[in-house]
């Protein structure tokens, strides 16, 4: 279990870390043509200017606890929020890339069940 743990843990922090460093450096190619919704969509955060940068900072940053083992229960709660919401725009708009992102929505979660005693302090009475 501990292994399987830290390999999920560094493939996670690698995937973050792609997306979040390629973004600020200008990595990664145009995007593929997209849908007339997935459009709307991103036009709305990109109108937003702020939420796109912190989405990126915020995989950075996740990306990097991750790698670090004492910091990883707390990356995998701030990193949920975003893999969710990475899961629910291909669930709904772009179902293409859906099974590499239900790939990462199960990382996060194995880590939560993995790491479920650090949490226990927080619903606790």
């Amino acid at each position: 279990m501990k292994i399987a743990v830290i390999v999920v843990r560094v493939l996670l922090a690698a995937m973050y870390l792609f997306a979040s460093v390629s973004y600020f450096l200008h990595l990664m190619p145009k995007a593929p043509e997209m849908t007339p919704a997935q459009t709307t969509f991103m036009s709305g955060l990109m109108a937003s200017v702020y939420l796109f940068p912190l989405l990126k900072v915020t995989e950075l940053v996740g990306g990097l606890l991750l790698l670090i083992g004492r910091t990883a229960p707390l990356a995998a709660i701030i990193i949920f929020p975003v893999t969710l919401n990475i899961f629910l725009y291909h669930a709904f708009l772009g179902p293409k890339d859906l099974p590499m992102v239900g790939v990462m929505l199960l990382f996060n979660l194995f880590l939560f069940y993995a790491y479920r005693q650090k949490y226990l302090p927080i619903v606790a009475k």
